[in-house]
This record gives C-alpha cells, sequence and structure tokens, in this order.
C-alpha cells in the first residue's frame, strides 16, 4: 500500500453515502468561471474541517500535543471524527470529477494530520484505560450478547449525543461498567473511522501491540511458560512438574473464562465493522498465549516420567480441557484459529492415551502382585489400602474415564463371577462399561486377598482376614463415587459374603468352646459329671481366648457384630448350666479351680476381643483417607 504521502483516490470506502451517481451529471453546473458543484462541497468541507483538526494537530502546538481530545471534551472528539468523516467524503464525490484537483491534495493533507491524531488517540486510550480495558473487566461487565444488543440499539453513530448513549448502554450497569463500555466506544469509533479512511494498518499495528502484551504477560503471569527442551522436562523432578501443572491448571480456567474471553469480546466490538480485520486481529493477539497454553499438556506427556501416581494429574488436565471444550471453540472459532482448537485437540488425544497407558499399568501390577506378607491377627492388608484408595480416587473422574476407555474393550461379563455384579445384571440394561472396569479390579483385589489368605495356618483367622479386609473395601465403596458405579446390589451382595465369613471364622474358632458345653440338659448329672463341664470349658475358653486376643477387627460394626454373635452362642448356655449347677460345685473342696468363670467374666472377656495385642495403630493406619501416591504394595 502507498505510504500516507502518496495515497490514491482507491483509499476513499464507497460504502459511505456520496451524492447519488444517478442525479444529473456535475458537469452541467461547470463552467471556466464557475466552481463546480463538487468544487464548492470540498471548499466548503475543508474550510469547516481545517481549524478543527489543524487545532489538534499535535506538532503544531504544545496544548494539541499533551492534551488528550476524547479526555478534554468528548463533545469536540464526537465533532472532530464527524469533520473527518465529511472531509472523506468529500474527498471521494471531488475525485470522481478531477482527480488531480489541488484542493485534493490539501484535504489529503489533512487527513493525514487528522489520523496523526487518531493514531494518538488510540494509544493513548488503550494505554491509560488499561484497568478498564482488561479482559477480566470486559468479560465480566460484558458479554457478547450485550454488546451486540448495545451495538444494534445506537451503532455508536457520530451523530448519537454522548450522553444518550452512555444512558440507554448503563440502565442496567455500574458506573465502572458505564466507564468501560464508553472507553470501548471511543475506540471503535477511532478504529472505524481510520478504517474508512485508509489507515487501517497504522490501526491495526497499534492495537495488535498493545494488547498482545496484555495476552503474553497475562499468560506469563499465570505461572504458564514455553518448557525447555525435552530432555530437560524429562530430568525434572515430579514435585516441580506437579506445580507447574497446577499452575496450568488454574491458568486454563482464568485464561478461558476471562483472559481470551474478554479480549474477544473487545475485538469484535471495537471491530465490528469488519469481519476479515477483527479475525486477523484477534488471531495475531492471542496465538502465541493460546499455543503456548494448550500445548503444554502434550510437553508433559511425551517428556515426564510414567508413573501411576501422575495419572491423576494428567485426569485433571483432560477434565480441564474438556470442560472448557466449548469455550474453545466458541473463543477461537475463526478459521484462521484452527491451529488452536487443533493444539488442544491434540493434546486431549495425548493425555488419552497417557492415561489409558497408567490404568493398563495399575491393573498389571495388581495382577502380578505376589507378596506373601501376613497381616498380624488378621487386619486389613496394605495392597487393600493402597489400592482402594487409588481405586476411590479414579472414580472421581468416572465422567472423564468413562470417554477415555469407552473405545477400549472392558473385560468381557463373562470373566466375571455372575453373582457379582449387582448394577444391571440382565441383558436389556446392561451394566455400563465404566463400571464393569472399576468392577474387574476390585475384583483382582478379591482375588489376591484369597490368594493371601491361604498363607494363614489357622483357618479361622483366614476367614477372619478375608471378613476385614472385605469390609473396609465396602465401606470405602459406599463413601466414595463407586457406590454409584457399582450399585446398592452389588454391596448387599458382598455385605452378605462378608457375614458368611464371620460365621465361618465364629464356626471354626469358637467351635471348641461351644462344643464344651453340649450335653443333655433334663439329664441328671453327678458331681463329677459337673465337675468335668466345667473343666471343659475352662480349658477351651482359656485356649481360644488366648489365641483369638491377638486377632483385630478393625471396623466398629463388625467387631460389635462378631461380639454380640459370639456371645449369643456361648454366654446364654453357660448361664444356664452355671446357675443350675454352682450349688453343687460350691459344695466342694477347691471349688474355685473348678468355676473359673462366671457368666460376667465370660461377657468381659469378650468384650475385649478384636482390639488386637496394641489397642492403638491398626485402626488409624486402615482410616486414612486416599492420596494421589502409588500405591505401595504395588511397587
Amino acid at each position: 500500500m502507498p505510504r500516507k504521502g502518496m495515497r490514491t483516490l482507491n483509499w476513499f470506502s464507497p460504502k459511505h453515502p456520496t451524492l447519488d451517481s444517478t442525479s444529473p451529471s456535475t458537469s452541467q453546473f461547470y463552467s471556466p468561471s464557475r466552481p463546480s458543484f463538487s468544487e464548492a462541497v470540498i471548499d466548503r468541507t475543508i474550510e469547516m474541517a481545517e481549524p478543527m483538526i489543524t487545532k489538534w494537530d499535535p506538532h503544531t502546538t504544545t496544548f494539541a500535543k499533551v492534551t488528550s481530545l476524547f479526555y478534554e471534551n468528548r463533545k469536540e472528539a464526537k465533532d472532530f471524527i464527524k469533520v473527518v468523516n465529511n472531509l472523506h467524503k468529500a474527498m471521494h464525490f471531488h475525485a470522481t470529477e478531477n482527480s488531480r484537483s489541488d484542493k485534493l491534495v490539501r484535504a489529503q493533507s489533512l487527513i493525514q494530520i487528522a489520523m496523526k491524531r487518531l493514531q494518538k488517540e488510540f494509544y493513548q486510550i488503550l494505554s491509560i484505560n488499561r484497568a478498564h480495558l482488561d479482559p477480566e473487566s470486559i468479560s465480566t461487565v460484558s458479554s457478547r450478547t450485550s454488546i451486540s444488543t448495545l451495538s444494534s440499539t445506537s451503532e455508536f453513530d457520530v451523530e448519537d449525543n454522548d450522553d444518550e448513549r452512555v444512558a440507554i448502554a448503563g440502565e442496567s450497569i455500574s458506573e465502572v461498567e458505564d466507564f468501560s463500555n464508553v472507553v470501548m466506544a471511543d475506540l471503535r469509533l477511532i478504529a472505524e473511522c481510520m478504517i474508512s479512511t485508509g489507515y487501517t494498518l497504522e490501526c491495526l499495528k497499534i492495537y495488535k501491540v498493545m494488547r498482545k502484551s496484555i495476552i503474553d504477560e497475562a499468560i506469563y503471569r499465570l505461572g504458564v511458560e514455553k518448557l525447555m527442551s525435552s530432555s530437560q522436562v524429562h530430568k525434572m523432578r515430579w514435585e516441580v512438574m506437579d506445580m507447574k501443572i497446577k499452575d496450568w491448571l488454574n491458568a486454563v480456567d482464568v485464561a478461558m473464562k476471562t483472559l481470551f474471553n474478554g479480549e474477544r469480546i473487545l475485538s469484535d466490538y471495537v471491530f465490528a465493522s469488519n469481519d476479515a480485520i477483527r479475525e486477523s486481529c484477534f488471531t495475531e493477539i492471542s496465538k502465541d498465549g493460546a499455543m503456548t497454553l494448550f500445548s503444554f499438556p502434550e510437553i508433559v506427556v511425551k517428556n515426564s516420567k510414567k508413573s501411576p501416581e501422575k495419572v491423576f494429574r494428567l485426569l485433571d488436565m483432560y477434565t480441564s480441557i474438556v470442560e472448557h471444550w466449548a469455550d474453545i471453540e466458541a473463543t477461537f472459532s475463526f478459521d484462521s484459529e484452527s491451529v488452536i482448537r487443533s493444539q488442544a485437540l491434540t493434546s486431549l488425544v495425548k493425555l488419552g492415551e497417557s492415561i489409558r497407558t497408567a490404568l493398563s499399568e495399575f491393573e498389571i501390577s495388581l495382577l502380578k502382585e505376589s507378596s506373601k506378607t501376613i497381616i498380624a491377627g488378621g487386619g486389613i492388608h496394605p495392597l487393600v489400602i493402597d489400592a482402594m484408595n487409588y481405586i476411590i480416587l479414579l472414580a472421581d473422574y468416572s465422567n472423564v474415564l468413562s470417554d477415555i476407555l469407552g473405545e477400549s474393550l472392558p473385560p468381557a461379563k463373562g470373566s466375571l463371577p455372575e453373582s457379582y455384579f449387582g448394577i444391571a445384571d440382565s441383558d436389556e440394561s446392561p451394566a455400563p462399561a465404566i463400571s464393569l472396569r472399576f468392577a474387574w479390579l476390585i475384583l483382582i483385589l478379591f482375588c489376591k486377598l484369597d490368594t493371601k489368605a491361604k498363607h494363614y495356618k489357622e483357618v479361622s483367622l483366614a476367614y477372619l482376614f478375608l471378613a476385614n479386609n472385605l469390609q473396609y473395601i465396602v465401606v470405602k465403596v459406599r463413601s466414595s463415587n463407586l457406590k454409584y458405579l457399582l450399585g446398592e446390589n452389588w454391596i448387599s451382595k458382598q455385605e452378605g459374603k462378608i457375614r458368611k465369613f464371620a460365621l465361618n471364622y465364629e464356626r471354626l474358632g469358637w467351635s471348641h468352646v461351644v462344643e464344651s458345653l453340649q450335653h443333655d440338659p433334663n439329664a441328671s448329672m453327678t458331681p463329677q459329671q459337673v465337675k468335668e463341664v466345667f473343666k471343659r470349658f475352662n480349658s477351651a475358653f482359656e485356649q481360644v481366648h488366648r489365641k483369638q486376643s491377638v486377632c483385630v477387627v478393625p471396623n466398629s460394626k463388625l467387631r460389635d457384630d462378631l461380639k454380640v454373635s459370639i456371645a449369643r452362642k456361648i454366654l446364654p448356655v453357660y448361664r444356664e448350666f452355671y446357675n443350675k449347677h454352682r450349688d453343687t460345685i460350691l459344695k466342694e473342696r477347691h471349688s474355685s479351680h473348678v468355676i473359673r468363670f462366671s457368666p460376667e467374666d465370660v461377657g468381659h472377656h469378650l468384650s475385649d476381643l478384636f482390639f488386637g495385642p496394641v489397642e492403638s495403630g491398626s485402626s488409624s493406619s486402615v482410616e486414612s483417607s486416599p492420596s494421589r501416591t502409588t500405591p505401595s504394595g504395588l511397587r
């Protein structure tokens, strides 16, 4: 495009109204001794425009150099824009008759002076009003709908009264919002005037430099920066990378809700008159910052070391992009911004692939776990604690995991025991794939528990171990999102299994005590026979109690249920026998050696059971909340 001093008549936009070209030819008004109509028009227009334009020439007076036209007198600023537009129209009209007129040269000189003034005003408004034009303020006080409505109400034409315009715009908005809208309107007035007179490049250069710096600075302040080389990222400690990911998660939320949204609103409004200009303008301003933002997850996935605990940060990033996807598509909707949308989608795909790999590795590590550690007292195995914490945290991401795992086939339902399901047991209502995934992981854990239970020499303790660990799993399921994924039927069936394990423990662990009291209650007994029953009970109870006193049941409900159940099997029978035959023994010498336990003593001994050899410590380890760490039992 020619420089300002060499601009041609092609600059004059045909969209501005001029005298109708179908009107009688201006040549009929022209004669050598009489100026043409177009000359009269441009003479009159120059006469009206020159005083105001030269007054605000920044190179003529100190006043014009240091004073802002739009801040000094907004009414005069409106008139300034008006005379510039009129002068441009007059030049266009006169050029159709005489393209080499000296008047055009004079008019063009005035246009150049006016454009220098408007460039200065445009820069000052953008610079001074950063607080009112920051994306947060714009996205808070405006929306594309309200901006559109505001525009259609008045079009901010130069002939509108400023005060009326502000009144219309600000009836339902605050004073701060009102001021921001006035500033935006001033920018639009200047931009449309400069673009219509052929000074598009000068206008956009100022706007792009000023606004791009705001985007780039905001992205940097949000803690997002272009990561170093792949090798440096690979060597970065996870704690450092974790902090960078947290910054990124916050940055995406702020950037999409505020930063890019506000900037898009502003550019759409200021350059509303030209779709191509507002597209190129917003794209150039936002592209670098957006690419830096959305390329971050891909770089993390490509270059970070893989480990199970990192899957939650990957899920956080995946969730963030998914939640903001509608905003990404709406904000970066231009064709020239397809590279931004493509980068966001690429990061989403790479995150999904990495998450699938991490979950597969977790499943494999669970399947391969083969420790033979025996938990004293049949307590909760560390594998169960770590694995359930991990699975519970995964369940919090069940929605996005459904998307991520949707294409990969879950374990066939036939590979899971029929009794295992409670979510959906019919073909008409199949269990969701994501529910099958979690069911499969917990089933693997069940199988590992069965294997570990076999390492106990005491079969009763093995059943208590299974009851304890299954109870722990059920409690964790009930208190997490797994409850909704696995369903009440699933939980009820597992609680039924817990009861069976508990009954087997009671039967095998306490049968000797129960059997020691077996006799015909209606048969008469000699003192010797009574002594034998008491001695049998004493021996059996002491032996079993000593063996079972090392057992631990961390869950208070299961602990109480077991104690009540055992007591019901022993105490009523023993109390009846004790009350019936106590007097017989008390007549004998050394009766205290025969009757060693009163019913109350038996009850107290039973009430002290299942706290383990050390009452503190056992429960604290199993009541801990989930943490985002690698399951220690799987390392």
